[in-house]
């Protein structure tokens, strides 16, 4: 890592990746509280909407963080380069480094010309990399995957356009965005972009433990790892590896009874932050997450998705400890 700028940003060699309704100003805070100097990225946030709904106004749930966050990446999509130069522009209050989405496969977004559908058009890609680059004096990086679909795998020339056009770090999944979450992320494959590049690479996809983190390191040849679904309900995963890396201690994943501490903990900051009904919702999707691999989970995760008061849900997750001993 030469750029000097970028790799005291990068030191732990781990961060989190970007999730939409995932990692929330919550979650961000609770990786936090166990890897002190990873590298933290927000949701994916929309130029468009940046443009349109905040004009210049800030303290939107997306857009908070707290003193401790840095190191922290705010994540753009877009396809515009004068939205893009724009909510740069903006989000450069809150972020040690910009990232641009070009990695998103979900339909609506690839639909709108957005996230992985940017791998398409290489020309555009750089010139919102160019946008970006003017509208902050912050580093600029980019997230993509090896292709759109398996006949169209560019990430090499890609990554080699997207540095020319001044990004400083990439993150590459190792998936093409027709494969969605399917299959295997294939890490070997990244070396080839780690060989034909000089700019830091990260790699995402598929990296659930300490195990999988250096295995990944070994056939990529990355400089670091990018961790999403591995840190939902464990957010000590992304410390944990951190950890390793610079001390070759493995540290063991959190017992049940911590992880439903962790738990609890997470749905309290979500209630401060978005008001009791609301939250209770919004947590559901983590349920499956924190309570895995335990005998009674799934009758728990049935009971605790459809209950909706706050002492009952405790009450189920209290009475889950008991039952697991």
């Amino acid at each position: 890592m030469s750029n000097s700028k970028i790799s005291h940003l990068l030191q732990s060699r781990v961060s989190l990746a970007p999730m939409a309704g995932i990692t929330d100003y919550v979650l961000r805070s609770l990786v936090r509280k166990y890897a002190h100097n990873a590298l933290l990225t927000t949701e994916m946030i929309s130029s468009e909407y940046l443009a349109q709904t905040l004009n210049g106004r800030s303290g939107t749930e997306i857009l908070q963080r707290a003193d401790n966050h840095s190191p922290i990446s705010y994540q753009l999509s877009g396809h515009k380069p004068h939205l893009m130069k724009q909510a740069a522009e903006f989000l450069t209050q809150y972020a040690d480094i910009i990232d641009i989405n070009m990695g998103c496969p979900v339909k609506k977004v690839v639909g709108g010309q957005d996230g992985c559908a940017l791998m398409r058009t290489p020309e555009l890609a750089a010139d919102l990399i160019k946008a970006v680059k003017d509208g902050t004096d912050k580093p600029v990086s980019v997230k993509f995957r090896l292709g759109y679909t398996v006949d169209e795998m560019n990430f090499v020339e890609f990554g080699q356009k997207m540095q020319e056009a001044g990004a400083e770090f990439i993150t590459i999944h190792g998936r093409t965005r027709s494969q969605m979450y399917s299959g295997k992320a294939d890490w070997t494959k990244i070396k080839k972009l780690k060989e034909n590049t000089d700019i830091p690479v990260f790699a995402n996809g598929d990296i659930l433990s300490i195990d999988d983190a250096v295995k990944c390191l070994e056939q990529s040849g990355a400089d670091g790892i990018a961790i999403g679904r591995g840190a939902i309900g464990d957010p000590t995963l992304i410390g944990r590896i951190s950890h390793f890396l610079q001390t070759g201690i493995k540290l063991e994943k959190p017992p049940l009874e911590e992880r439903i501490e962790m738990l609890k903990l997470h749905l309290d900051e979500e209630i401060k932050l978005r008001g009791e009904g609301v939250a209770i919702k919004f947590m559901r999707k983590f349920y499956p997450y924190y309570l895995a691999g335990f005998e009674n989970a799934k009758i728990l995760r049935s009971k605790l998705v459809l209950t909706e008061n706050y002492n009952e849900i405790i009450e189920l997750l209290n009475f889950s400890n008991i039952l697991n001993h």
